[in-house]
């Protein structure tokens, strides 16, 4: 309980702020909203949490304190409020003083020339670079053959064909070019996944090569599976005890790709905010202020409590959650798909994954047990 409350403290405190800001606001209504903003952004980026735990427990304590700091500061301010303006101020023309006074105004969303429907109208640009680079996250990871399997029915073959070098690219172009087939606007599409795919390759590269190089060693990478991650630390630093923690350049592009993965997290939930508010005041107090602190509180609560290691597929079922996530990003390029949808997919996944790792530790506690019983106990030898 003492772990909970000193991991969530600020995330509480930060939450009744935003309550009381919202009520002064507008009233019970406006306090509603932030509430059902605040819940929905945590149902929609659980999965984000875990894959930012699984990088996030490589790193040093600065680094992790960065992470809580500048992170939440860039999480709050910069995508959740400041990058749709400025989605709508690239995507439209209009000077960014501009696109403020029309986000202040309120207009409805349906109606042509309000803030919320030039954001719309950015959506398969959005949705094309959020899908991409989440896409090509879960490829690596699936296709990569691993010890620990989940969904063995359907994670063996495909690590036995992403043997094939550079699948998940041809891959993840496939779809692009498919959904940009079926889009009003097919090069803008094109441009913003192309876009998506480089930021992928840079920030995930450029993290895998100072961690090496730092390690003096091959890097399993800043997204690398969870045993991979754990046995290459415990051969590097002799067990559990000693491991290498990420500082400098490596911890560096770790952080920035913690804070890309957030981005493209988040894009689906501004875009599905306005489908309950046009406000952006309402909207920072409840996906910003709310929303991104708890997943940050609970990405420091998996680390600190060793969650991820304790329930193996954890990992897989974020992973899947993701790849759920980008197909639907992806799809909604040409069909609209309702954000009840995409929350409840991710948390069925991980609440499936969940529920696999108490199965296979309880069967696992049982055979040690069984094991133990059986074993015979050592002669007694005694002297005449």
């Amino acid at each position: 309980m003492k772990t909970f409350l000193d991991t969530f403290k600020w995330s509480l405190i930060v939450s009744l702020a935003a309550f009381v800001v919202a009520f002064a606001y507008n009233g019970w209504a406006a306090l509603a909203l932030v509430v059902i903003l605040g819940l929905m952004e945590i149902s929609l980026s659980f999965d984000n949490a875990v894959v930012n735990a699984r990088v996030l427990e490589k790193m040093s304590a600065f680094w992790q304190k960065i992470f809580l700091t500048v992170g939440i500061l860039i999480a709050v301010v910069g995508m959740r409020l400041l990058m749709p303006l400025v989605l709508v101020s690239v995507t439209t023309g209009l000077n960014f003083n501009e696109v403020i006074t029309l986000a202040l105004e309120k207009g409805d969303p349906e109606t042509v020339g309000t803030y919320g429907h030039y954001l719309e109208d950015a959506h398969p640009q959005i949705a094309a670079f959020g899908g991409m680079f989440l896409l090509m996250l879960f490829l690596d990871f699936i296709f990569e053959d691993r010890d620990i399997k989940w969904l063995t029915w359907l994670e063996k073959p495909l690590a036995k064909v992403g043997q094939l070098d550079s699948l998940s690219y041809v891959v993840a172009l496939g779809t692009l070019l498919a959904s940009a087939s079926v889009a009003e606007s097919p090069a803008v599409v094109l441009i913003a996944g192309v876009l998506g795919l480089i930021t992928y390759i840079l920030v995930n590269g450029l993290g895998s090569l100072f961690e090496g190089g730092e390690h003096g060693d091959e890097s399993v990478g800043i997204h690398g599976s969870s045993e991979d991650i754990s046995e290459e630390l415990d051969k590097k630093s002799g067990g559990p005890a000693g491991l290498p923690l990420l500082v400098g350049k490596a911890a560096f592009f770790s952080f920035l790709y913690l804070e890309v993965l957030d981005a493209s997290f988040s894009f689906d939930g501004v875009i599905g905010a306005f489908a309950i508010t046009s406000d952006p005041i309402i909207i920072l107090l409840g996906l910003g202020l709310i929303g991104a602190m708890f997943v940050r509180s609970l990405t420091i609560f998996l680390v600190r409590q060793g969650t991820l290691n304790d329930y193996i597929y954890l990992d897989h079922g974020a992973h899947w959650a993701i790849g759920a996530l980008a197909t639907i990003l992806i799809v909604s390029i040409g069909v609209e798909v309702p954000e009840l949808v995409t929350g409840l997919i991710g948390i069925f996944l991980i609440g499936a994954a969940f529920i696999s790792s108490v199965v296979t530790n309880k069967r696992t506690a049982a055979a040690e047990a069984l094991a133990a019983a059986q074993e015979p106990e050592p002669d007694l030898i005694t002297s005449p």
